[in-house]
């Protein structure tokens, strides 16, 4: 007697739509990646069966010379978070303090259970923006503060001076992780030249990531770069194996498409301040954002207005919404659904 024959499984079936015009909880980028970079991508499927190097020393390599460092000061994880997990296994002990705003980047609790560290959380001003003194009093007996810039959920930054006269009263011994997850969509004049930075605060570690502007978070590709005596100890902490092949030829393919990425920062950019603009037409105030998205703070029945219209939007303890900007289809949808909420 024969057995059933399973019923043909559709792999695609598994996958998220790159083109989501509701999908705005992740700040993901709203476009698929780059043509150059998917062809790429292509190519390197083809060696899927061998095992990726021991230690990514040639990611290590093409990322510090892109960045202007030795390759020591280069760490290399699964997407930021790999990164920041290393930090906190190499650089912590269980019970030590680690200073986080409120909001903060969702990942960051998650992070200190996961270490089994005590957070310490200081509240960001009305205005989204970090309340730097108190984030230094707080880190003088902790082991690890965080700093995001632009910061995650309100898309704020603070001036290059203010950080660097926090990082002045931080101690030596306390780590401080600068979060520049969305650092390509900021100008020039308002980037801190970071690479100096980790030179004289040899206590900082820089953590930059290719899921949002470079729009591979599938592929969960993140680094660090920092001093070069603390890049070799948290080098310690590589995973062996733990970079496939295809995040190599994906990083060189976006650093050979420049150009490309920055048509898209630029669209993303144009439709952020777009989408800010008839907020505050409607009368919505929203935070300055500079990053791929928007933050509404508290007051309003945001969670009823964005689940009524099925935008999948990140919504807070107090209230307030992290909205990614999408495309423009993304920006009338959530421009309709902030108008009901406006009005009540």
């Amino acid at each position: 007697m024969s057995m059933p024959q399973p019923e043909p499984v559709d792999h695609c079936a598994y996958l998220p739509a790159a083109m989501d015009p509701s999908a705005l909880s992740l700040n993901e980028n709203p476009f698929p990646p780059l043509p150059s970079v998917q062809s790429a991508l292509v190519e390197a499927l083809g060696s899927a069966n061998r095992y990726p190097e021991f230690l990514p020393l040639r990611m290590r390599s093409l990322l510090a010379a892109q960045l202007g460092v030795r390759d020591e000061q280069v760490v290399i994880g699964a997407g930021a978070t790999g990164v920041i997990l290393q930090v906190l296994q190499a650089l912590t002990q269980p019970g030590d303090a680690i200073v986080l705003t409120t909001p903060t980047f969702d990942g960051y609790p998650i992070f200190a259970q996961m270490a089994r560290l005590r957070s310490v959380t200081v509240p960001l001003d009305v205005h989204g923006h970090h309340d730097l003194d108190a984030m230094a009093d707080a880190a003088r007996t902790a082991r690890v503060v965080v700093l995001c810039r632009p910061h995650n959920p309100t898309g704020t930054i603070e001036p290059v001076a203010d950080v660097e006269r926090f990082l002045a009263r931080v101690d030596p011994g306390t780590t401080v992780l600068l979060d520049e997850a969305y650092v390509e969509f900021l100008s020039p004049a308002e980037r801190i030249d970071a690479r100096s930075l980790v030179l004289r605060f040899p206590n900082v570690v820089v953590v930059r990531t290719f899921s949002k502007a470079y729009g591979l978070a599938g592929l969960r590709i993140g680094y660090g770069f920092c001093a070069p005596e603390l890049g070799r100890r948290l080098w310690n902490m590589q995973l062996p194996f733990g970079i496939g092949v295809t995040g190599l030829v994906a990083a060189a393919a976006c650093y050979r498409a420049e150009d490309e990425l920055q048509h898209r920062i630029r669209i993303i950019g144009a439709e952020r301040r777009r989408l800010r603009a008839q907020l505050s037409k409607l009368g919505v105030y929203s935070t300055d954002a500079r990053a791929n998205f928007i933050y509404l703070p508290g007051g309003r029945p945001w969670r009823e207005a964005f689940d009524s219209a099925g935008l999948r939007v990140r919504h807070y303890a107090d209230g307030g919404a992290r909205v990614t900007v999408g495309t423009r289809q993304s920006t009338r949808a959530v421009l309709a659904a902030v108008s009901t909420a406006a009005l009540r």
